[in-house]
């Protein structure tokens, strides 16, 4: 049996030579203020290691659909930016994305599973709101001091 993400795949590379997860990576970045995000975000916001992502970051800067930049100052910090061309490649795979998912998967569903898909969506999406104002509230607080 073949996974969804695995048609995905297949379907965006026949249609849009890119894969699943390159269309994932140019997608983030074109939500982005200026197309732009760190690296270690975009792997975070694309469920994927740094070293995952350097590697189709790499042969999507090949393709010339972004670019890299270091941070200056301290650390190994560097951002990913869409090129116009990325921009544009995502816009055009996008039509054909949304046709694949919705064939997939949500025309094949009655309507009391898109019901409970839409209460499952909707409690992971609680669950990462409530995780991201912990580490929001964790990341503000002043660090405890030891008691004796």
């Amino acid at each position: 049996m073949i996974s969804l993400p695995a048609a995905l795949d297949a379907r965006m590379q026949r249609e849009a030579r890119l894969t699943f997860f390159e269309y994932m990576v140019l997608s983030v970045l074109s939500e982005q203020p200026a197309h732009t995000l760190q690296m270690s975000d975009l792997a975070a916001r694309t469920a994927s290691s740094l070293s995952r992502l350097s590697h189709v970051v790499g042969r999507l800067e090949k393709r010339e659909l972004l670019t890299r930049a270091r941070i200056p100052g301290s650390g190994r910090r560097t951002n990913a930016t869409l090129t116009e061309a990325g921009y544009e490649a995502v816009v055009a795979a996008a039509p054909g994305h949304v046709a694949a998912v919705r064939e997939y998967l949500m025309d094949e569903l009655e309507p009391q599973e898109l019901a409970t898909l839409r209460r499952i969506g909707a409690a992971v999406d609680a669950a990462i709101k409530r995780d991201q104002l912990d580490v929001g509230s964790a990341a503000s607080a002043p660090p405890e001091t030891p008691t004796s």
